[in-house]
């Protein structure tokens, strides 16, 4: 059984910074593209960030891009998210996403094939 399971949300100050982690089971982790997706409240989920199998790319939404960092570790099963600088409108449940397709810069939430249940973000002003 395939099992995404994020953490690492929470509270935070706008500015601060948050480190969520996706550990993942049940599948071989470095045959699949991740990504990170968000949705906030009363919104769409939408894309934040994918990464590569080896990690070798990288692609962020463009309002992500330069204060968060993807990453991942293959002998952990385990995807990153360093989150800095942040805002009041990052507050967001945030998920984990595995997709099996060939890596492009960016794949819609509709071709991933496994999910996590979302961790919380909240950013106060």
């Amino acid at each position: 059984q395939v099992q995404l399971e994020e953490s690492g949300g929470g509270l935070v100050q706008a500015g601060g910074s948050l480190r969520l982690s996706c550990a993942t089971s049940g599948l071989t982790f470095s045959r699949y593209v991740m990504g990170w997706f968000r949705q906030p409240p009363g919104a769409e989920r939408e894309f934040v960030a994918t990464i590569s199998r080896a990690g070798s790319h990288t692609y962020y939404a463009d309002s992500m891009r330069g204060r968060f960092t993807i990453s991942r570790d293959n002998p952990k099963n385990t995807l990153y998210l360093q989150m800095n600088s942040l805002k009041p409108e990052d507050t967001a449940v945030y998920y984990c996403a595995a997709y099996s397709g060939v890596y492009s810069d960016y794949s819609p939430a509709r071709q991933y094939d496994y999910w996590g249940q979302g961790t919380q973000v909240t950013v106060s002003s």
